[in-house]
């Protein structure tokens, strides 16, 4: 069973049809990259399977049910999880506290965390979060103190501290240098070997081919093409969209 499902999935704005007739399912432990241009409608995806954007049409399912009238907290519940592309840290709070204001949020849930005993202690979960995301050196500082990218594993860190089953991640490498991004790579790469499904919206091209199991491209809304990753990257129509005609110049 598809641990999440999009039917036919539209969301127009007016004229505007920022996604239009997309479908495609992640697996369960799977990685599953989308990558298109600006404006392809990726993080409206994401906002869509989320709830914060309304389908025009279309269905989404998370574990055969669907997420139509699912508040942002019962998905939670469920074990769904996203962060955004914007930094949405608690500034006033030290690293261990925002992380643990997430954790407690999880219910009753036993995610991938913990997925065969029994239900951790929420002090458990944050320091072991921490410590497997190499934040427990900074664990007492304010986030607004910390490097761009330490701030984005601090992010993740929250996310998976509710000990989600698929986790959604927006641009998690922007902005980032490359010493940062190969951090999260591998951080991404020991998620997967854990069974943990995500969904990974990135412009690293190079980064979701290293790691995705399966590839989605967008285009203009559209489901341009989908499959192997590196399969589907050498396809002409996502060589177009993507690089742009000639010698890769968009």
């Amino acid at each position: 069973m598809s641990i999440l499902v999009l039917d036919d999935v539209k969301v127009h704005y007016g004229g505007i049809k920022a996604v239009d007739g997309v479908s495609f399912a992640v697996e369960p432990g799977q990685l599953c990259g989308v990558m298109g241009p600006n404006g392809a409608g990726k993080t409206t995806i994401i906002n869509a399977i989320t709830g914060t954007t309304r389908l025009s049409s279309g269905s989404i399912a998370f574990r055969d049910k669907p997420l139509t009238s699912v508040k942002p907290y019962e998905m939670r519940r469920m074990g769904l999880m996203r962060t955004f592309q914007g930094i949405r840290l608690v500034p006033e709070l030290s690293v261990r506290d925002n992380v643990r204001v997430a954790a407690e949020q999880r219910g009753s849930r036993r995610g991938w965390g913990a997925r065969a005993t029994e239900k951790l202690p929420v002090d458990q979960v944050v320091d072991k979060t921490l410590e497997r995301l190499g934040l427990d050196v900074v664990r007492d500082q304010k986030p607004t103190a910390l490097p761009y990218g330490t701030q984005r594993r601090v992010e993740i860190a929250r996310a998976l501290s509710t000990q989600p089953d698929l986790i959604l991640l927006d641009e998690p490498v922007a902005g980032m240098n490359q010493t940062e991004r190969a951090e999260i790579a591998a951080i991404l790469r020991e998620l997967r070997a854990d069974g943990l499904a995500m969904l990974v919206i990135e412009h690293d091209l190079k980064m979701l081919l290293d790691l995705s199991d399966h590839l989605v491209v967008l285009n203009f809304g559209k489901l341009l093409a989908k499959g192997e990753p590196h399969a589907t990257a050498r396809l002409p129509e996502v060589q177009r969209a993507y690089l742009g005609d000639g010698h890769g110049n968009a």
